[in-house]
């Protein structure tokens, strides 16, 4: 089977990618706007790119009318926001987030987070999240109809015990990321591990 997502398949191009690149690791972003209001939305078009400088990626899409939806506004206005991520812990609030709210009302207050303010940037991090990255925005880019922010991350925040303070490796057995899987509601939890050692 051949699918053509540059030609008659195109409208299909996010059913197929978003079913066959899985398990996909979840952003659920803060953000702060003009007036104060905290946005928490959640991202699975979303991972790490670098270590030199620390770098993470996500893509806010857009409202169907074509405007910016509150995560990219915010970004755009502020420059700074942070990604949480999600494990077995939170999963059902950060599903509460991605829920359609009046203008104004914030996801936080609506999932039933608790926020923290953070070190570097203004957005506050959420007390319920294994680990907090505090961002600054390097660039924002616009390629079609995608929007990709790139953030340079200057802080992360750790539950304790999720890792090792001498080695900074992360604590698996206690640290249990869900993952997004196929469209329109499927998840996975990363419980089921194997070890396979890199050939030197």
């Amino acid at each position: 089977m051949e699918i053509d997502l540059m030609g008659k398949d195109a409208a299909k191009a996010y059913t197929v990618l978003a079913g066959i690149v899985t398990p996909r690791p979840i952003a659920l972003v803060t953000t702060i706007d003009e007036n104060g209001v905290v946005n928490a939305a959640p991202f699975s078009f979303f991972n790490v790119f670098g270590a030199d400088p620390p770098l993470v990626g996500f893509a806010p899409g857009d409202r169907p009318d074509g405007t910016p939806k509150d995560t990219a506004r915010n970004i755009r206005f502020a420059g700074e926001f942070v990604i949480n991520l999600v494990d077995e812990e939170i999963a059902e609030k950060m599903n509460l987030c991605a829920a359609s709210l009046p203008p104004g009302m914030s996801e936080v207050t609506h999932a039933g987070f608790t926020t923290i303010a953070s070190s570097m940037v203004k957005p506050p991090r959420l007390a319920e999240a294994p680990f907090a990255l505090e961002c600054k925005e390097w660039d924002t880019l616009q390629i079609g109809d995608n929007r990709l922010v790139i953030g340079i991350v200057h802080r992360v925040h750790a539950r304790d015990g999720l890792i090792d303070p001498k080695t900074l490796y992360v604590n698996g057995d206690d640290y249990r990321p869900v993952g997004r899987m196929q469209a329109p509601h499927w998840y996975c939890r990363s419980g089921d591990r194997f070890e396979m050692v890199r050939p030197r």
